[in-house]
């Protein structure tokens, strides 16, 4: 009997062969090894980039842009960082703590049963 909900058994399977016994050989590699002279080689430079072609020169400017680049996502991070009511009731929320949070709701279900009362004083004949 197989299993109900699994493939059937392929060839694939390491243990659908004949075993080999501990102090036999290993198995055949399936793949080749990486050549020794493609690991060691030297990385490649990266692609893209400013198109400067290292000549090194307009480094000034180049720092500038970088550092108006670098204030423009930082007032963007600010703006986006600003919400509105609701994310600052979360941000609330995510600072009370577990005590804070039962004694809330326990308050918000005595006001109900008050106003329950109420309510039902008022609709008395």
């Amino acid at each position: 009997m197989g299993n109900l909900c699994g493939k059937q058994s392929s060839s694939s399977d390491p243990f659908s062969g004949p075993g080999r016994r501990l102090d036999s050989a290993p198995a055949p590699r399936s793949s080749a090894p990486i050549p020794a002279s493609a690991a060691a080689s030297t990385p490649r430079p990266p692609v893209g980039g400013s198109g400067g072609g290292g000549s090194g020169g307009g480094s000034a400017a180049d720092e500038q842009r970088r550092k108006a680049a670098a204030a423009a996502a930082e007032q963007r991070t600010k703006r986006a960082n600003t919400g509105g009511k609701l994310s600052s009731q979360l941000a609330a929320q995510k600072k009370q703590t577990h005590a804070e949070t039962l004694k809330e709701a326990s308050s918000a279900k005595l006001r109900q049963r008050e106003v329950d009362a109420n309510a039902e004083t008022l609709n008395y004949n």
